[in-house]
């Protein structure tokens, strides 16, 4: 069984995201195009779809981290915010851009929440993420035949 390590995490959060959007399992809200999404971050994401490559990222973190509570998401998602002359300091990310997309895929039913634990990735998650996982590797195992036939 293919697991999440061995794809390269760009790629698979490009193909969750790619399938989020296709299948209309997650929406961005309508203050998604003006939020920046924490403090150390200076303007909003550049992306059109950056809201479907959170959701991916979130589902991908849950898969590799869970149970995991909203606080060491913001961690995760957090960053250096210049602070003067000062050295940078490390910023939390915003809850809103995290909480959000963890409930509408608490919704959708890849994720699920534990009482006093946080959220894990529930079985239905699973699957999506192993399936695609499968499919990148074996596209990437077939890439790499190809270019092996030429050199």
């Amino acid at each position: 069984m293919t697991n999440v390590n061995e794809v390269p995490a760009d790629l698979l959060i490009e193909t969750l995201a790619s399938k989020l959007k296709d299948e209309n399992i997650v929406t961005p809200p309508e203050w998604s195009d003006f939020v920046k999404t924490g403090s150390h971050a200076e303007r909003p994401p550049q992306s059109d779809d950056w809201w479907y490559e959170r959701c991916a990222s979130l589902l991908r973190k849950v898969y590799l981290h869970g149970p995991i509570g909203l606080s060491d998401l913001q961690d995760f998602y957090g960053g250096k915010k210049k602070i003067k002359f000062a050295k940078r300091h490390q910023r939390k990310a915003g809850q809103s851009a995290i909480r959000k997309p963890l409930q509408q895929l608490e919704s959708a039913g890849y994720i699920e929440k534990k009482e006093t634990q946080g959220r894990i990735i529930s079985g239905k998650g699973m699957s999506l993420v192993d399936k695609t996982s499968a499919v990148l590797l074996k596209n990437l195992a077939e890439s790499n035949s190809e270019l092996k036939r030429y050199v």
